[in-house]
C-alpha cells in the first residue's frame, strides 16, 4: 500500500475533471447505482474500458438497464496511473483496462467494502487497483474487516495517488464522508467542480 501525496500535476487534474465530465453527459456516463437490496449508492458511477455491474457484481461490455457501451479509458488517465504504479516499485506493473469514476457530492460516502470481482489470475498476482482524488479533500478509510470502528482513516487531497497491490490488494476500504470546500481554488477556476472524483483503475 502506498500514497502519493500530490502526484497528479494541476495541469493534469483539470484535464482529468475536464474529461470525465464530457464522458459522463454521454452514453455509458454517470448514473447512481443500485445495489442488490434495491437501495442506492451514495455516489454517481461510470465505468470506463469495461462495465461493472453492482448487482451482479461482475463486469462486460454493455450496462444491463440502458445497453450502454463502456467507453475507451482516455490514454491520459492510463499513463497517470502506470506512472504512478512505477514510482511505487514494490507493485506489479499493469495495463489498466478497467476504470471506475465515482463521484461524490457533499454527502456523498462508500461503505468498506473489498475489490475482489475482478479476474482469479488479477487477485492472484496481487496486481493493484490505483485511486486518483480530484477536488474536495475526502477521508478514506481502511482495514482488515468491515468494522468502521476498527479502521485507519487517512485524507485524500486533489492530487493524491494510493495504490493497493500485493497482500494489501483486498483491504476493506471506503469513504467516510467528504470534506466540502476543499477542492484547491486553481481547480475551481479552471472547472468549478463540486466534489471529489475517486478513479480505480485495476
Amino acid at each position: 500500500m502506498v500514497l502519493l501525496k500530490g502526484f497528479v500535476k494541476p495541469e493534469d487534474q483539470i484535464g482529468m475533471v475536464s474529461m470525465c465530465r464530457q464522458l459522463g453527459k454521454g452514453p455509458g456516463g454517470f448514473y447512481r447505482p443500485n445495489l442488490k437490496n434495491g437501495a442506492k449508492l451514495n455516489l454517481w458511477m461510470m465505468s470506463l474500458g469495461k462495465n461493472w455491474d453492482p448487482t451482479a457484481r461482475s463486469y462486460g461490455p454493455t450496462r444491463p438497464f440502458d445497453g450502454a457501451q463502456a467507453p475507451t479509458i482516455p490514454d491520459a488517465f492510463k499513463m497517470i496511473a502506470q506512472t504512478a504504479n512505477s514510482t511505487a516499485s514494490e507493485s506489479p506493473q499493469i495495463n489498466p483496462d478497467i476504470c471506475i469514476v465515482n463521484y461524490y457530492t457533499n454527502s456523498g460516502k462508500l461503505g468498506l467494502h473489498q475489490d475482489k470481482d475482478e479476474s482469479e489470475s488479477s487477485l492472484t498476482k496481487g496486481l493493484p487497483f490505483i485511486s486518483i482524488s480530484i477536488g474536495d479533500t475526502a477521508e478514506f478509510m481502511f482495514g482488515d474487516t468491515r468494522d468502521k470502528g476498527k479502521a485507519t482513516k487517512i485524507d485524500l487531497e486533489s492530487g493524491d495517488v494510493l495504490i493497493l497491490g500485493g497482500e494489501s490488494r483486498l483491504l476493506f476500504h471506503g469513504i467516510s464522508h467528504v470534506k466540502t470546500n476543499t477542492t484547491p481554488t486553481w481547480l475551481k477556476e479552471a472547472n468549478e467542480p463540486s466534489s471529489w472524483a475517486y478513479q480505480s483503475y485495476v
